[in-house]
């Protein structure tokens, strides 16, 4: 095996790795906004339960999420009368998913209780509503500063993408493996290297895009206060 050969089947499974990932992007992303708005409100119950949901996706293993996804969604909608629905791509999606949302919400709520206090004053007392407030003051604000830690977000759920073999998910890792197997683990070295470039590119593209966005919302970025001027008179 050469090359030539491993990488076209290296590069066969990448939609479907990258078909997870713009899932868990999207789906982690609203479930996110859910979160910190219900935490940031302080609506009883359901913050408590948002709250539960962060801590969870932020402090389990990714892997063992992947593995809740896989073994108890099916039990899950089995009560419903449905039966071999999950699939493991179906199941790395939802894992996934829960774990960019819960990670994702703990950059979106420091980035917005970290915009002045001022800005939140003055949007309550113009009358604006909680989601104009967050749409024209407070949001653009908080998206240039929530942005470098959403772009680290991003690059770690590229990195545990790579998980999802554990669950039978045919991404690229997993064909990786499959390509080692078949040639009885002669080239490992070379199909490793290869890996790691590949993911090195989608974290590359990925961290671009962000400075991009990162250099077009920066007239939103909070303005540090003029330092006081300090006048000394003499006395005559």
């Amino acid at each position: 095996m050469d090359l030539n050969t491993m990488i076209p089947e290296l590069l066969s499974a990448l939609p479907l790795t990258l078909a997870i990932m713009f899932v868990a992007l999207i789906v982690g992303f609203c479930l996110a906004l859910i979160a910190t708005t219900f935490r940031v409100r302080r609506v009883p119950v359901i913050s408590q339960l948002a709250d539960l949901y962060v801590s969870y996706a932020r402090s389990v293993p990714v892997v063992l999420q992947l593995f809740v996804a896989f073994y108890g969604l099916p039990l899950l909608v089995s009560l419903f009368g449905v039966e071999d629905f999950l699939s493991a791509t179906i199941a790395a999606m939802v894992g996934l998913s829960l774990y960019h949302g819960g990670y994702l919400s703990e950059v979106m709520r420091p980035a917005y209780l970290a915009v002045d206090r001022g800005q939140h004053d003055a949007a309550d007392s113009l009358g604006y509503t909680f989601r104009q407030k967050v749409t024209r003051i407070v949001g653009p604000q908080a998206v240039y500063i929530a942005l470098p830690g959403y772009g680290n977000s991003i690059i770690y759920l590229i990195h545990n993408v790579a998980l999802v073999m554990y669950i039978g998910a045919a991404d690229v890792m997993a064909t990786a493996h499959l390509v080692m197997e078949r040639d009885y683990n002669q080239y490992q070295f070379e199909t490793y290297v290869v890996l790691a470039v590949i993911y090195a590119l989608l974290c590359l593209i990925a961290w671009l895009i962000v400075r991009f966005f990162e250099l077009r919302s920066s007239k939103f970025a909070p303005k540090a206060a003029a330092p006081a001027k300090i006048t000394i008179m003499a006395s005559v």
